[in-house]
This record gives C-alpha cells, sequence and structure tokens, in this order.
C-alpha cells in the first residue's frame, strides 16, 4: 500500500519541476517570472517547515537529556556493597 506524500514532499518536488523547467530556457519571460515567484513562495514554505522541524527536534532532545543522568557505573557499585 502506497503513503500518501506529505505536503513537504509535494512542494519540494513542485519546487523541482520549476528549476527544471528555468533552466530549460524553453519558456517565455512572462512564464519564467511566474515558476520563479512560485519557487521563491515554495521556498519560505519550505525553509519554514525546515525550521519547524529542527525547533522539535531541539526540544525533543532537550527533553531527553533531561530523562537522562550520568552516573559513574562504579558509584553504583560502591553503593550496593
Amino acid at each position: 500500500m502506497a503513503k500518501n506524500k506529505s505536503s513537504f514532499e509535494k512542494d519540494f518536488e513542485r519546487l523541482e519541476e520549476i528549476a527544471l523547467k528555468l533552466e530549460s530556457g524553453d519558456i517565455t519571460l512572462e512564464e519564467a517570472l511566474k515558476l520563479f515567484e512560485e519557487g521563491v513562495n515554495l521556498s519560505k514554505k519550505l525553509i519554514e517547515t525546515l525550521n519547524q522541524a529542527e525547533l522539535k527536534v531541539n526540544q525533543l532532545r532537550k527533553e531527553l537529556n533531561g530523562m537522562i543522568k550520568k552516573t559513574k557505573f562504579e558509584d553504583n557499585l560502591d553503593k550496593e556493597q
């Protein structure tokens, strides 16, 4: 069963399509400007999504680090004896 692509993946694929069309040079100036504007808007959206993901990862790492306490193995053995 195929998974549905996320909005991020769809937007990234669209950005790649735009880049290919712009690189081809087979479009009018007006079309190029429209595609460029769409590409800039998609880039902004993708960057914001990546920034939010980075913030979430950092938050989760901080939570995990707060739950893990570093202790020396030898210290635990001394306490048991």
